[in-house]
């Protein structure tokens, strides 16, 4: 791979690529740029009263951004194929840092949950860090369910449930139900019987309920979200407050910075709680033109999809769908009361390197998927022998 290929936001290919690969790049350039600008605007006034700079956590943003970068063009130049045949290894890399978080003394707690490994001034999230693994690995598990023996897929699928069961321990019940959903989606979108879905939903619902039913927190977030205002002060206080910035934003919103709540009254308002921010800041038009930027990404997402030249492409293109743009929705679904409190990033906008890092590298594998699925496959014509009668 050339050097220049390491250059963010530089690739001399692309202009040569079809055009679902051009319109998703820039697309993911465009969500890039204006999550960047929410982030900034987000975070100045905490990072001012904590750490004296307003551009603190911009500035660690950007360079988690550029390191994004450099992954996402080396994903971009780099086969399908190599990165399906790596995945386990990083999957299972991934996995070992999933445990070092659950070992007393080496995960870092933030907010009660223990979902961090500190690495001197820097924070890894694991559970993040899986996401694209995760997804190449079930597009190359499922697509081979009928050849494999029930040793090889009960292997499998109980590494996919220590995975979750690991996510869960943490706690984080949201990415936990994220990184099943997309598992699910694509054994579905793979071709499994109804009867082995079916099943695996209900295990889902069931292991969902009886962690809500032993951790008090996730409980009263459940019952906080159905009636916010019926404890404003201590558990609705969250989402009331993200319902008056978006609320506060009406139609055109009040401009870029001039939000109210993110004066220390909406909590986590740079991460978890950024889309509320934004709405404040732009207004509903600005968080409709946000909703059809999503629309246009994984309408593009679902045309790679069905243009791909295999199960194993196909299934990667339905996975990268669901985690950006399911994401997304869930994150924005929280922030406006629609959904109870979870703690899912908004990819690309919210405060964090490894959301930074995994959502980048799952978008250059949506690309890279459209690339191959555009290219014209060249037929080698033999010449043909000359008589010498």
């Amino acid at each position: 791979m050339r050097l220049r290929y390491l250059i963010p936001f530089f690739d001399p290919s692309s202009q040569n690529w079809a055009t679902e690969p051009r319109l998703l790049r820039w697309l993911t350039f465009v969500w890039l740029f204006v999550g960047l600008v929410a982030m900034f605007s987000a975070s100045y006034p905490s990072a001012l009263a904590e750490h004296g700079d307003g551009l603190y956590y911009f500035k660690r943003q950007l360079t988690w951004m550029l390191v994004g970068m450099v992954g996402f063009n080396v994903i971009v130049n780099t086969p399908v194929r190599v990165a399906l045949r790596t995945a386990q290894w990083g999957l299972f890399a991934v996995m070992g840092l999933l445990f070092l978080t659950i070992v007393p003394g080496l995960g870092t707690t933030i907010n009660g949950a223990t979902r961090w490994l500190s690495l001197g001034p820097i924070l890894i999230q694991p559970s993040e860090l899986m996401k694209p693994f995760l997804i190449l690995q079930a597009a190359r598990f499922f697509p081979r369910w009928e050849r494999l023996s029930w040793r090889s897929r009960l292997t499998w699928l109980g590494i996919f449930l220590l995975i979750l069961l690991l996510i869960l321990a943490q706690p984080n019940l949201s990415t936990t139900a994220l990184c099943g959903m997309t598992l699910w989606l694509i054994a579905l979108a793979a071709g499994l019987p109804f009867l082995y879905l079916g099943g695996t939903a209900v295990g889902g619902l069931i292991l969902a309920t009886i962690s809500i039913s032993l951790r008090e927190y996730q409980r009263k977030r459940v019952l906080s979200f159905m009636n916010p205002w019926a404890d404003p002060v201590n558990d609705g206080y969250q989402l009331i407050q993200s319902l008056l910035a978006v609320g506060s934003g009406g139609l055109w919103g009040a401009g870029l910075g001039l939000s109210q709540q993110k004066l220390f009254y909406l909590p986590i308002q740079y991460s978890d709680f950024i889309f509320a921010v934004y709405a404040e800041e732009f207004g509903f038009v600005g968080g409709v033109l946000l909703l059809l930027m999503l629309v246009a990404y994984g309408t593009l997402a679902l045309r790679v999809a069905q243009l791909a030249n295999n199960i194993e492409h196909q299934l990667v293109a339905i996975g990268a769908m669901v985690v950006m743009v399911g994401q997304s929705l869930l994150n924005i679904g929280v922030a406006t009361g629609v959904l109870p409190t979870t703690g899912l990033p908004l990819p690309l906008f919210s405060y964090g390197g490894s959301s930074m890092i995994a959502s980048l590298a799952i978008s250059a594998l949506l690309i890279r998927v459209a690339r191959e699925s555009s290219e014209a496959q060249v037929i080698p014509i033999r010449p043909l022998a000359q008589n010498r009668g």
